[in-house]
């Protein structure tokens, strides 16, 4: 059984009279990574900012490593590595000079301050640019170097508050796999509003709207629970529509062009054979079918009906 690293224990908070997040509870275990998903404004960087004891919850309780954060701050945040959405960077600074600064702020004593800087800049990737200007840099560069502040005191767990916003694809898909490489030692969760961000890296997903989780468990379970209601078919040639709602679990057809179809269902992923079928036997020429996707807001809703499971 794997070791839990943090608790969050019927966590709620509210600026004013609105709640942020409202009785939130969730564990994080040794090692991996939990993505914790939501649209903007859906209460994930409130809860990361009560869980690194940047701002202190209404109600609740958060313990990092069995320390409560509240109580005992200090103690705790020696335990957690932030990277908040915007990268805290001196960008007048080397990288050197920056994570120096980095080092001394997490009270690592100085003769294992450069020890420090080479385990970091090696795990990041940035050995190569010690003596470069922070502004000088990539985006995807100077998030690698955030990463490394992050990780320079060797915490157990690290805390990614949307980690890939404003980088290229290249970029992404090389900060993701430092992400992935930085979990293999240490527990890691990172926020995002993207789905695929949480399916390309995440073993573990939280969904959060309104304050409130309405998913928690693996990816895999995830998979399994969303099922599409949309299909999309392409043909050689327009067919008639009255056909294609004859179809048994047919709800509606919308015509993306003369040839592209949207089709709705409510019924399972068989339509699929059903449509192949009417296909044959009315001697349409089919060119492409595939179950669409769902957009995020559209999985939210569909979850909002649900029984939501506990991680």
């Amino acid at each position: 059984m794997k070791q839990i690293i943090a608790q969050i224990q019927n966590l709620s908070h509210r600026y004013t009279k609105d709640w942020a997040v409202k009785n939130i509870s969730f564990d994080i275990t040794e090692k991996g990574i939990l993505g914790l998903l939501g649209s903007n404004g859906a209460g994930k960087s409130t809860t990361m900012n009560i869980l690194c004891g940047v701002i202190n919850q209404t109600e609740g309780e958060v313990f990092i490593d069995g320390i409560n954060v509240r109580k005992n701050p200090v103690e705790a945040k020696k335990l957690i590595g932030f990277l908040p959405q915007k990268a805290p960077l001196h960008l007048e600074l080397t990288v050197d000079e920056y994570l120096t600064h980095c080092a001394y702020m997490r009270s690592i004593p100085k003769d294992k301050i450069k020890e420090a800087l080479t385990r970091a800049k090696e795990k990041c990737g940035i050995s190569h640019f010690s003596k470069r200007v922070l502004s000088n840099l990539s985006g995807g560069y100077q998030q690698r170097v955030g990463l490394a502040q992050a990780i320079i005191h060797n915490p157990k767990l690290v805390v990614l508050d949307e980690p890939t916003n404003g980088l290229d694809p290249n970029q992404i898909i090389e900060v993701r796999k430092l992400i992935k490489e930085i979990a293999e030692d240490r527990s890691v969760i990172l926020s995002t509003h993207i789905l695929s961000e949480v399916q390309a890296t995440c073993h573990d997903i939280i969904m959060i709207e309104h304050g409130h989780i309405v998913f928690a468990d693996t990816m895999h379970a995830f998979d399994n629970y969303i099922e599409p209601n949309t299909l999309i078919i392409e043909l050689e040639a327009k067919p008639p529509l009255e056909d294609l709602n004859q179809i048994e679990g047919v709800t509606r057809v919308d015509f993306l062009s003369d040839t592209k179809i949207r089709i709705h269902f409510n019924s399972g992923p068989e339509i699929t054979k059903s449509i192949i079928q009417i296909c044959v036997e009315k001697a349409w020429p089919l060119t492409e079918i595939y179950l669409e996707k769902s957009s995020l807001d559209g999985i939210f809703a569909q979850l909002s009906k649900k029984q939501t499971p506990t991680l």
